[in-house]
């Protein structure tokens, strides 16, 4: 795993800041501040006298999901960054769109049964267990197995977007849910890259 320690950029207070940076600054620099800030969250989160991981998990909650986004969202899908925003997508998303997540979920999981076990939802799999579930990978992320946790989240991402393509109106009615599914299953496969770079220590 490249060494990230030097680059780590400060966290408490900061994050909003340093959407600003990105926001006013060339490419090569948005790119290098959302490397440098995913890096330093990932190393604060599972360092054992490192930031409180619960903390973390809620930051999209404390400085908004608009901050994440101008932090992440130009860096490659399977990047440290493009993972790192795609988590917190996701448990944005099942937080506050649970019931439509749910019933996606529901739609695709029969389609997609490897990829449910991966996921891990409980059965009933209403909103309050696809957002728990979108919890425990984000939280899984800074304490257990990253890899774990970014498959986790591709599977959940898999079924949804399985999902979609079930319930999508024939012709164009269904041309967005077609399309957003498309996007589900991009996501999903990014991630699964993800994962095998992290395992292979080259995901930065």
């Amino acid at each position: 795993m490249p060494d990230r320690r030097a680059q780590r950029p400060v966290l408490t207070g900061d994050v909003e800041a340093l959407a600003s940076a990105v926001a006013d600054g060339e490419p090569s620099a948005r790119l290098e501040l959302a490397h440098a800030t995913a890096c330093a969250l990932i190393d604060a989160g599972r360092a054992e006298d490192g930031a409180d991981p619960d903390l973390l998990v809620r930051l999209a909650e404390t400085v908004g999901l608009d901050t994440l986004s101008a932090l992440w969202r130009d860096a490659a899908a399977d990047s440290l960054p493009g993972a790192m925003w795609a988590l917190y997508l996701l448990r944005t998303w099942c937080q506050q769109q649970g019931p439509a997540v749910a019933r996606l979920y529901r739609a695709g999981r029969g389609l997609a049964p490897v990829d449910e076990v991966v996921a891990g939802v409980s059965d009933d799999a209403d909103p309050d267990a696809v957002a728990a579930t979108a919890d425990a990978v984000l939280s899984g992320a800074y304490r257990g197995d990253f890899a774990v946790a970014l498959e986790r989240a591709a599977a959940f991402f898999r079924i949804v977007g399985v999902g979609r393509r079930e319930l999508a109106a024939d012709g164009a009615e269904g041309t967005l849910d077609q399309e957003m599914a498309e996007r589900n299953r991009r996501t999903a496969d990014a991630l699964e890259r993800a994962a095998a770079s992290w395992r292979a220590g080259t995901l930065n």
